[in-house]
């Protein structure tokens, strides 16, 4: 009888996503690699312009830190070639948000705009983990910066210098013969495209109907939390054509949040000095990519804190116990608005998604 068996289906996916949130998957490669080279890229520039006493540049510039977390599957020499794209579409991002961010009216629509391109880029090009969830995370945190008084041209500046030196941070490697040895693919097999198959439509089309509904909710609660309700989303729907990875990413993705953020309350109000809070977001974005690929829920308990602390020091405003209850309330919608939207894939399918 078909309704019976919908609801066995239904509870069996929602028993593994359950299953899942204790299980730490192994690790398809050492991850501390990348978890030092992203480290560096977010705590050194925040350390270094603290010292030379103009810490709120620095805190700007660790923006542009996620260029870091991008083509890391990849071997440096074929890294070298989609960094550029990367470190491009991170910087459109933060233009785009700075310029938007002192209108609620453009900052929800380029919000939709920066989603949906950011996404069929990413899916089109096969570029892979992370996806679009940073380009919508620089934007909206550009937008938030600079509604919140930060003067546009010199956070620009800054981010643009955090984007270059993530780069160099994250081509690093490069300094080794043994790498430069390397026989790198043409950039065409590396980023094949552009090209939307059924499962690229499908996780286009996802981003799409979260971030028109992420901006609605965000229009009536605060245009400036919008970003954060459709980074939310698209964080959930990931790169994978899975109906079944949507539930659990989005389980993980509330749980880790609301875990996150207490780990924030115990953390925001302590007066760490700025070069102390810089080698805590060091550690954090360290942690962050020893557990990405092995526990989504157990890495977003770092990432909420990291995320909101950046926010917080960069707009010079920490509110701990309002800011935290606000992302968890836009986490769960989000969250679940990602999630719900697995429900598009045909019960059964697993497409995995190119690259």
């Amino acid at each position: 009888m078909p309704r019976p068996s919908r609801g066995r289906a239904v509870a069996a996916e929602l028993r593994e996503a359950v299953a899942s949130l204790f299980r730490l998957a192994p690790a398809p490669a050492p991850r501390w690699p990348i978890g030092l080279r992203a480290g560096i890229a977010m705590a050194a520039p925040i350390a270094i312009m603290a010292l030379l006493g103009n810490p709120e540049a620095g805190f700007h510039a660790a923006t542009g830190a996620f260029v870091a977390l991008y083509a890391t599957q990849l071997p440096v020499v074929e890294r070298l070639r989609v960094v550029p794209f990367i470190a491009g579409g991170l910087l459109v991002a933060a233009v785009l948000g700075a310029l938007a961010g002192p209108s609620p009216v453009a900052t929800l629509v380029a919000l939709g705009v920066v989603a949906i391109a950011a996404a069929a880029a990413m899916f089109g090009f096969a570029v892979g983990p992370p996806g679009p969830l940073f380009v919508v995370l620089v934007y909206g945190l550009s937008s938030h910066i600079v509604s919140a008084g930060a003067d546009a041209a010199a956070y620009l500046a800054a981010v643009a210098c955090g984007i270059l030196f993530a780069a160099v941070v994250s081509l690093a490697p490069l300094a080794l013969p043994s790498r430069r040895r390397v026989r790198a693919r043409p950039l065409r097999e590396v980023l094949p495209g552009p090209s939307w198959p059924a499962g690229e439509r499908m996780l286009l089309a996802r981003v799409a109907l979260v971030s028109a509904v992420g901006i609605a909710i965000g229009l009536a609660l605060d245009p400036h939390r919008a970003y954060w309700i459709v980074g939310a989303a698209v964080a959930v729907i990931g790169v994978a054509a899975d109906r079944r990875a949507a539930f659990s990413r989005g389980l993980h993705r509330m749980v880790g949040t609301i875990l996150g953020a207490g780990v924030y309350l115990l953390v925001a109000p302590v007066p760490l000095p700025v070069v102390w809070l810089a080698l805590v977001l060091g550690v954090l974005q360290f942690t962050i990519e020893l557990f990405i690929v092995r526990n989504y829920a157990l890495a977003l308990v770092f990432i909420t804190p990291l995320v909101l602390l950046l926010t917080g020091a960069a707009t010079g405003s920490v509110d701990s116990v309002a800011v935290a209850a606000e992302r968890v309330v836009d986490t769960l919608a989000g969250a679940a608005l990602g999630a719900l939207s697995g429900v598009l894939h045909p019960r059964g399918t697993q497409l995995a998604a190119r690259g």
